[in-house]
């Protein structure tokens, strides 16, 4: 086990690392995220230039996230978003959440044979539409640095683990400065007519001069640590903050005007920098163009009646009073969890998603999920406990006395800020797990209580208004998001058995053909398809082997693929030619008139003479591996879709076969990817099959995790591999 000083010196390492790729980029921002090779979440353990509560959403990224980062991952390389807009057009969730004028690269920190990880760079404003060179190359052999840095930390016994929370590294000052320069600056700007004040990356004041703290109706002492907007009532406007994020986030000046309770307007000009935010505050004009008055006046006018109004009551007791308004990071937190939990389909990805990335972004030491069954909560999904108190948890009774059953039954959320505290309400509630705070928050969908979801604090927390508001919203949003999740689920099962149920469940034994098949069904949508394939055997040396693809992803299309199967598997058994089998597949389907087409490639095998006839109806032709392992496109000549023109001719072509050789029959989704041509994506599937392994059952595979190596796929995918034998 490595010792704290050795996991700290590699972390500390990677601040370095990541230091320096800012300053050779030129980003303003970043972080270092680690993969685990047990998990399939990107945890950050290093971060800079960004704030925390900007930060701690993304702490935590599903490889199978929609995000940039988890992108360059999945697909091994350099993500760039640049253009303005760019980020809401592609990854929209995120567009969402962080509505601001900047640019980002995320790339996959991998080496000797292994993930270990990603970066992610931000830079200010709008960038251009293609990373430059000199950056792409920085970001590049930084992550080979920091993949070799990984790499030998987990060598040497410490390796670089997640922890609870990011590390927010500083940002160096540009210049050093002398005791006697840091009181020169202050005389300075209490000598100006006009308020001024710096807040860090995170908001919260770190220096105010006299003017600007009597301008807003404070004080020096109450203002500094705090964030304006919490401190003052008048400045709780979602607007206001959002300004700031946006001046943090894009790195541009902005500017606004507010008005103070007693009627003053104020101008606030932000300047960002990588440290924070200076901020210039002085008397503005009204919305009639009135002259406002001097600084001097204004000051002046906030010693009494302006002072006295509300901000006094803040400098005597330190707290701000309850709020009405929902603060900026609120609503884009919540529409960052509305929107992740809208990707996530089934109930497994939706707990998956819960208890791994959203709930450890609230600060969870550890999470679980329990669902209402006969009478009691059981366990669907935990991080964080150990398996006894995972044990504990679950199997508990829907009772009052204990308080997951109690929140089910009231449907309204506990809040336990000490372990005295849920310790005087139940006492034998939890064991000692280690934990000191606890939120208890009901599922409840449609008016229906479904489960509880329990969060665990490593340390006693207050849970002040903002965050119980913003918990049990998120246990709304989990609630309705399993509940749609348990929908899916339902109609999902009821596809996938109709779907096995038109395939073939075996093919059939030849004895001079080798035979293996894949399908796989679209990751989005319905998951089930008209993709179809199947293998006839004629008699002892003649076999027909068939694929196509029905349009659509619908129970409609999966009925009409079984039916285009089965004519064709009944005109191949009655002895018809390739060509009239498509002929007669097509008035089938012109005659049903169902309003969906289809493609599909017909093939009749001569094992005895080595030849092989075949048909095509708008379908990809196969491709043949010979005995030397070259692989080619067979031509055929294409001939309409079924279903179009009822009179279609369909000519056939014939090639030699010899033993030993490959026959690749393949749906267009195997090839087809956005941005790329269909017959480039086929030549490189071409040369796959020449490569690969000569046992079919692992050619397959290969063929198949080639073509889709993410696993995210937007059509289904059938393939059939027929090998002739001597």
């Amino acid at each position: 086990m490595a010792s704290a000083d050795e996991e700290d010196g590699a972390v500390e390492a990677l601040q370095r690392l990541l230091s320096r790729m800012l300053r050779e980029t030129g980003g303003y921002g970043g972080g270092i995220y680690v993969l685990r090779p047990e998990s399939q979440v990107l945890s950050a353990v290093v971060l800079a230039g960004v704030p925390s509560s900007l930060a701690m959403p993304w702490a935590r990224v599903g490889v199978s996230a929609s995000g940039p980062l988890a992108q360059a991952v999945r697909e091994d390389r350099l993500i760039w978003v640049g253009a303005e807009g760019e980020l809401a057009r592609r990854y929209p969730r995120l567009g969402l959440a962080l509505p601001y004028s900047f640019a980002l690269a995320a790339a996959p920190v991998a080496g000797a044979g292994r993930t270990w990880g990603g970066v992610l760079v931000l830079w200010p404003g709008s960038q251009s539409m293609e990373i430059e060179p000199a950056r792409r190359k920085a970001v590049e052999r930084t992550c080979g640095h920091i993949a070799a840095a990984l790499r030998r930390a987990e060598e040497n016994g410490h390796p670089v683990l997640p922890a609870t929370e990011p590390r927010l590294m500083p940002v160096p000052r540009g210049r050093r400065v002398t005791q006697s320069q840091a009181f020169s600056a202050v005389d300075y700007t209490e000598r100006l007519p006009e308020g001024c004040c710096a807040l860090d990356l995170d908001g919260r004041v770190t220096f105010v001069n006299s003017t600007g703290a009597k301008l807003v109706g404070s004080d020096v002492i109450a203002l500094t640590g705090a964030r304006p907007w919490e401190l003052l009532p008048w400045l709780d406007d979602p607007v206001f903050e959002d300004r700031y994020r946006s001046a943090v986030m894009s790195r541009r000046p902005t500017s606004f005007t507010v008005r103070r309770p007693d009627g003053l307007w104020l101008s606030l000009e932000l300047y960002p920098d990588a440290r924070g935010i200076s901020v210039r505050i002085s008397p503005s004009r009204l919305g009639g163009g009135e002259a406002a008055p001097s600084a001097a006046d204004a000051v002046g006018s906030t010693s009494d009646e302006a002072v006295a109004a509300a901000p006094s009551v803040l400098r005597q007791t330190g707290t701000a009073p309850e709020r009405t308004a929902p603060r900026a990071d609120v609503l884009y937190r919540m529409a960052h969890l509305a929107a992740a939990l809208t990707e996530a389909l089934s109930v497994p990805d939706v707990i998956k998603l819960v208890v791994d990335q959203i709930a450890p972004s609230f600060g969870a030491h550890a999470v679980a999920l329990l669902a209402t069954h006969a009478g009691r909560l059981r366990l669907r999904g935990h991080s964080g406990y150990g398996p006894q108190e995972a044990e504990h948890l679950g199997g508990v009774p829907l009772a009052p006395d204990n308080p997951s059953g109690r929140v089910v039954i009231t449907g309204e959320p506990a809040f336990f800020p000490s372990r005295r505290e849920l310790e005087q309400a139940f006492p034998n509630a939890v064991g000692d797990d280690g934990n000191h705070a606890w939120a208890f928050l009901p599922l409840v969908a449609a008016g229906r209580p479904i489960g509880c979801c329990v969060m665990a604090y490593d340390r006693p927390r207050p849970f002040a208004h903002d965050e119980r508001a913003m918990l049990t919203a998120f246990g709304g949003l989990v609630a309705q998001a399993l509940d749609r999740a348990h929908l899916y689920d339902t109609k999902s099962g009821l596809a996938r058995s109709l779907q096995a149920s038109l395939l073939p469940q075996t093919l059939p034994s030849l004895t001079n053909l080798q035979a293996t098949a894949r399908y796989l069904p679209a990751t989005r949508g319905m998951d089930i398809g008209g993709d179809f394939y199947d293998l006839i055997r004629l008699d002892d040396t003649t076999a027909a082997a068939v694929i196509g693809d029905v349009q659509g992803h619908s129970v409609p299309a999966a009925a009409l693929m079984g039916q285009v199967r089965t004519a064709v598997r009944a005109q191949a058994l009655a002895g018809a030619s390739p060509s009239d089998v498509l002929a007669g597949a097509n008035r089938l389907l012109t005659d049903l008139n169902p309003g969906l087409f289809a493609s599909c490639l017909y093939v009749q095998l001569d094992l005895a003479r080595g030849r092989a006839c075949l048909a095509t109806a708008g379908h990809p032709p196969p491709l043949l591996r010979d005995p030397g392992r070259r692989a080619r496109t067979v031509a055929v000549s294409p001939g309409l879709l079924l279903g179009i023109e009822p009179l279609s001719d369909y000519r056939s072509a014939e090639v030699t076969v010899e033993p030993g050789s490959v026959l690749a029959l393949f749906t267009d989704g195997l090839v087809e990817r956005p941005g790329i041509d269909i017959g480039v994506a086929i030549d490189e599937l071409a040369r796959s099959l020449a490569a690969g392994a000569h046992d079919l059952e692992v050619l397959a595979d290969q063929l198949m995790q080639g073509a889709l190596p993410s696993g995210d796929r937007t059509d289904d995918t059938a393939l059939l591999l027929l090998r002739s034998m001597p």
